[in-house]
């Protein structure tokens, strides 16, 4: 900033003293008696020519120009700057004087000065980015090195290709553009040839021996984006790519190569961003006290954050992990400085301390997303998924509904269908408590079913990344399992627009599109971070884990769906559950946990979840045509939203 506000002044204080030299030069070349016989009108002259200069090139923002990026137009402004100030002049000595200099004077003075500007301002970009060589500031990324191909013939591959020239001496070579308008075959785009669309993309990159695609389409849709890339990855390139173009105005670097930044398995997926109803979420968030139950947890922190957005009355942050809870509080001050913010350390097993705080604060809206969800750990400690997310579950659920909350929505699993582990088991009972509860209570309870979250912690991403950076194996249970996957923002929307649509005991459904393999996935990611699957990073099939199953499924057979009003929200029937009994049977688990083994907690669970599928022979599921399956859901979803 500092290094910026002085060369501001130091170019001001140049363009003035220029000016002024340049029209004193001029009138001592054409030797005009101008400087002897009307040293009012030279003294005037010398004094608003550079001031009219100074405000001129202020005004077409020649100032505001970060020389080290500048380009033929910035030059513009800076002619269109000296040329205004030309008639500025011209104006102001005919209404002082009556008269105005010679033209051959006024012409010298308008080029001398232009020159001078022109020539500081090269000066300027020479001499910061020399600076920039020789400290590295400006050395082009190493794996940027090599032969490049540009996907997008438009003004961000310009960019890219202008700014990436201007780098110390790095290697790089610019061999070929891909874009899909036909008109622009055969064109160059600051020197480089379009050589096609995106049919070529394979063959260009053996032709030319690229090392590296960059994807330069800013404002290319997700779906889009997806179906190049995944052209893309079929080659042996490192891939990398320009940011949106919202992305790219929120950020603060100035430089377009500086946002370039890898390609992530999210970009290959495809799905478009989920649009909010903004009006009804704000309807019954804002200026309400909302609670976030494992609000430091990857779905709770991004709901915290969009729920900030949303200007409530309150927000409550409830975690049991001090750590987690304390780098949100963080960030959402920063952010939202006028934020009434709430971070409470508490555990949703404590009947007590939830109490307190719900007779305390008096919460409106109840976000539950605090829960155990490891599958594998869950199988060898069945007691304490029943503790943290069933009793949890129903604690906050019956201080919800004591103290008069108004919605309370239960972040639950696709786990929760059928389940063949004792995770998804429990969150099938919180489901159960959720629609019981519901039908005795003036609060509207419902529960939101979806899939994988991407990258949320412990999800297998984080896990494949860090494989690969130690070199593999990367390990894989099944070659055929499957998952559905959804990006965080977009599970936390879901959250919040289920919220809007809530009238009591739904369970809210994504549609997701189809399921994934996640043995593709690996591949992906292993060329995602520049390897060859198979030959550098090898891939190993494990066998399936305890309570894993090949495929998700989001309905139970007896749910049906039924649409909302946003296209990919829908609604399972509602269940029937008289809630004493369902409470009944979860203490029996309860004492099962307390003095029973973990054979006889199980049994119980078994007993509460009748589609609980309790044990996986030899560790496979019968399997199921996994396309199938997402596929019948996908078009059933699309009967649905065409019959609307």
């Amino acid at each position: 900033m500092k290094n910026r506000y002085l060369a501001f002044l130091s170019s001001v204080v140049f363009d003035f003293f220029a000016a002024a030299l340049s029209l004193l030069a001029s009138l001592k070349l054409v030797g005009t008696p101008e400087l002897t016989d009307n040293k009012d009108m030279f003294v005037f002259s010398v004094i608003v020519w550079p001031m009219l200069i100074v405000l001129s090139l202020y005004i077409f923002k020649a100032y505001s120009v970060l020389w080290r990026f500048s380009r033929i137009p910035d030059l513009l402004r800076v002619f269109a700057g000296v040329t205004v100030a030309f008639g500025g002049l011209f104006i102001c000595q005919m209404a002082v004087f009556g008269r105005a200099y010679s033209l051959p004077v006024m012409l010298l003075a308008f080029s001398f000065t232009f020159f001078l500007a022109v020539m500081l301002r090269l000066l300027m970009k020479y001499t910061v980015l020399r600076a920039a060589c020789e400290s590295g500031e400006n050395a082009a990324p190493s794996e940027l090195d090599g032969n490049i191909m540009i996907i997008g013939a438009g003004s961000a591959a310009s960019m890219l290709i202008n700014e990436l020239k201007g780098y110390k001496p790095s290697g790089i070579k610019f061999k070929c553009i891909i874009d899909d308008d036909p008109s622009k075959k055969n064109t160059y785009i600051s020197g480089v040839k379009v050589c096609g669309d995106r049919n070529h993309i394979i063959e260009a990159a053996e032709k030319y021996e690229i090392d590296t695609i960059l994807f330069a389409i800013p404002s290319c849709g997700s779906k889009e984006r997806s179906e190049i890339l995944n052209i893309c990855k079929e080659t042996s390139c490192r891939l990398k790519i320009v940011p949106s173009v919202y992305q790219m105005i929120c950020r603060e670097k100035s430089s377009i190569s500086d946002k370039i930044r890898k390609v992530e398995i999210e970009d290959l997926l495809g799905r478009e961003p989920i649009s909010l109803d903004i009006d009804r979420v704000m309807s019954y968030v804002a200026g309400k006290t909302v609670l976030v139950t494992g609000g430091g947890g990857t779905i709770g922190s991004e709901l915290c954050r969009q729920i900030a957005e949303h200007k409530p009355k309150r927000l409550i942050v409830f975690d049991v992990y001090e750590n987690n809870a304390y780098d949100l509080q963080n960030e959402l001050l920063r952010k939202y400085p006028e934020l009434n913010l709430k971070v409470l350390i508490a555990s949703v097993r404590d009947k007590l301390r939830i109490e307190k705080i719900f007779r305390e604060y008096k919460p409106s809206v109840v976000f539950h997303a605090a829960a155990h969800k490891h599958v594998p750990l869950m199988e060898t400690s069945p007691g304490e998924a029943i503790k943290n997310n069933v009793i949890g579950t129903l604690n906050v659920a019956e201080c919800a509904d004591k103290y008069g909350a108004k919605r309370f929505v239960l972040i639950s699993t696709d786990k929760a269908v059928n389940p063949t582990n004792v995770m998804g088991a429990s969150k099938r009972i919180c489901e159960m408590v959720i629609q019981a509860i519901d039908a005795k209570s003036k609060t509207e309870f419902v529960a939101v079913r979806f899939g994988n979250v991407l990258g949320s912690n412990g999800s297998v991403i984080p896990l494949f990344q860090k494989q690969i950076e130690a070199g593999g194996p990367v390990t894989v249970t099944h070659k055929d399992i499957t998952r559905y996957f959804m990006l965080i923002p977009e599970a936390a929307q879901l959250v919040l627009q289920a919220g809007a649509y809530a009238k009591g005991g739904e369970i809210f459904v994504l549609d997701m599109g189809k399921p994934i393999r996640i043995y593709d996935m690996a591949e992906d990611l292993i060329r995602l971070s520049g390897y060859e699957p198979h030959r550098d990073i090898k891939i190993e099939v494990s066998g399936l884990r305890p309570g894993e199953k090949l495929y998700e499924e989001l309905l139970m057979d007896e749910e049906g769906l039924t649409e909302t009003p946003h296209e990919k929200i829908f609604i399972g029937r509602p269940g029937e559950f008289e809630f004493d009994t369902v409470k009944r049977k979860i203490q029996e688990i309860l004492d099962a946990v307390k003095t029973g083994t973990k054979e006889q907690v199980v049994d119980k669970i078994a007993e509460v979840v009748p589609t609980y599928i309790r044990e996986n022979k030899d560790n496979e599921i019968a399997f199921r045509e996994i396309e199938d399956i997402g596929d019948e859901l996908t078009e059933e979803m699309a009967i649905r939203q065409t019959t609307a």
